[in-house]
């Protein structure tokens, strides 16, 4: 075939090199795509889930996951001797702690643990008064499903028993390993409006959709770079 004073000439090298991968880059590209829709699901559930009335309770949780950003309501009486603190917890430049305490379901033994907000240090670096109401009470709030962070050092559970009350992160499956305290698997985000000297603000972390289109328009770059370089090669005056 002949363009002019060029005409194509096929070659085996430069076909290996930069041809066969084309129908490859494209593939991950329309993957990437298909995530990125994937992604806009996730979060047109969960954001129809967060508009849902509040969820009582009080019977075991079989899927936690389908409880992601729901609202949360549960009765019962706080119990300090499972309290415990996440450090280094920064807000408006301030570090802090978050406080977490067991809540113990009325009329059960199910507890679910309670993310109570934000304190700030002190000068010394201890936290401040974070006060546990008496009797028993009403919590409300979103449900929350913990992870280690991305490097989690010392993280088994003889680990979490030498943290003490200070720990520098919160799984569900360390706090019952050290602590004894079988808890049902979310942790309430107590909402922003209940009274009490915490700062209560919980950014929702939805899907992101617009990392997945910029991947895929890399791959697809990487197809049309490809393809430019392999009629270039296969090109001849």
């Amino acid at each position: 075939m002949q363009f002019g004073d060029v005409k194509f000439h096929f070659r085996w090298m430069p076909t290996l090199l930069l041809a066969l991968p084309i129908p490859l880059f494209v593939a991950l590209g329309v993957w990437q795509l298909d995530r990125a829709e994937q992604k806009r699901e996730q979060g047109r559930i969960l954001g129809q889930r967060a508009e849902l009335p509040a969820l009582e309770l009080g019977d075991p949780i079989a899927d936690p996951e389908a409880l992601r950003f729901r609202k949360l309501r549960a009765q019962g009486t706080f119990e300090a001797g499972g309290q415990i603190l996440i450090t280094n917890r920064r807000r408006a430049g301030r570090t802090g702690f978050h406080v977490i305490t067991p809540l113990r379901i009325r009329g059960s033994d199910s507890r679910v643990l309670v993310n109570r907000g934000w304190i700030p240090a002190a000068a010394d670096g201890s936290p401040v008064a974070a006060p546990i109401p008496k009797g028993e009470v009403t919590v409300t709030g979103e449900a929350h499903l913990p992870a280690p962070p991305a490097l989690a050092l010392y993280s088994s559970p003889e680990a979490a028993k030498d943290w003490g009350r200070r720990w520098p992160y919160l799984t569900l499956e360390l706090y019952t390993a050290a602590t004894g305290i079988q808890v049902q698997p979310v942790v309430i985000l107590q909402a922003p409006d209940t009274a009490g000297d915490f700062v209560r603000s919980w950014p929702r972390e939805l899907p992101k959709a617009d990392m997945h289109i910029g991947y895929a328009i890399q791959w697809f770059a990487f197809a049309l770079i490809a393809l430019v370089l392999w009629l270039r090669l296969s090109l001849v005056r």
